[in-house]
């Protein structure tokens, strides 16, 4: 179909589909946040960018790939004004309520933290910073801890987990950070002080990097879901 000229889409694991089929090698392409390492392991070629819940890096080519399920509110938009054009487009999402994803969908990911068994010295360390990731300094704190030289420790660590040792700790620092928001009233500056950071400013900025929103605009979004929530409880 693709070759007779179709305009291909993908929702979620869908993406899984085209990307076997080899339609998107040497493109950029998107899946629910979770399929990540699945696409950097097994589609080497493709670039995944799991922060996006529409990729159009390669609608030149005909191929369109959306993130999460729900992710198809906002390809469906994108359809119907290609096809039908903008205020068709419009008109539908204010007749069934669509609003998208403009904040990607790097605000519901989740870390994954694979445990590397076989490095023991990594191993080790993983649940070591996994109680004490607001140490101060806590990469030398690993290095000290491994054994090993810090140039060695990075390579076996990055090789074990898929993150240097910096962003396996701003990582957990963050996911910890996210469910004191979204549960939580410390103020922004407070959460980040309890999860390593005395500079708020540093804080805010490592953590709007790995969620795309600021601590305040997490906040907001996640405890009114929380509170919906709990109403229907």
């Amino acid at each position: 179909m693709h070759a007779d000229g179709a305009l291909l889409s993908s929702v979620c694991s869908g993406s899984l589909l085209l990307a076997e089929s080899g339609l998107l090698n040497g493109h950029e392409a998107t899946a629910h946040w979770a399929y990540r390492d699945m696409f950097q392991r097994n589609f080497p070629e493709i670039t995944f960018r799991n922060e996006s819940v529409l990729c159009l890096a390669a609608e030149t080519d005909r191929i369109v790939t959306a993130g999460g399920v729900s992710a198809w509110h906002d390809l469906t938009v994108y359809l119907i004004a290609r096809f039908c054009g903008y205020k068709t487009a419009i008109e539908t999402a204010k007749v069934f309520l669509i609003s998208g994803h403009s904040e990607g969908q790097s605000p519901y990911s989740v870390m994954t933290r694979p445990m590397e068994s076989s490095d023991g010295p990594i191993s080790e360390c993983q649940l070591w910073i996994a109680d004490n990731y607001a140490t101060t300094n806590p990469v030398e704190k690993m290095v000290e801890r491994s054994g090993l030289n810090p140039r060695t420790f990075s390579r076996r660590f990055r090789a074990a987990t898929g993150f240097t040792p910096i962003e396996y700790v701003q990582a957990l620092r963050v996911e910890e950070a996210k469910q004191m928001l979204e549960t939580a009233q410390q103020k922004g500056d407070d959460v980040g002080s309890a999860v390593g950071y005395d500079d708020p400013a540093s804080f805010r900025r490592v953590f709007k990097r790995g969620t795309g929103m600021s601590p305040a605009a997490y906040r907001k979004k996640f405890q009114r879901i929380s509170q919906i929530a709990s109403a229907e409880n």
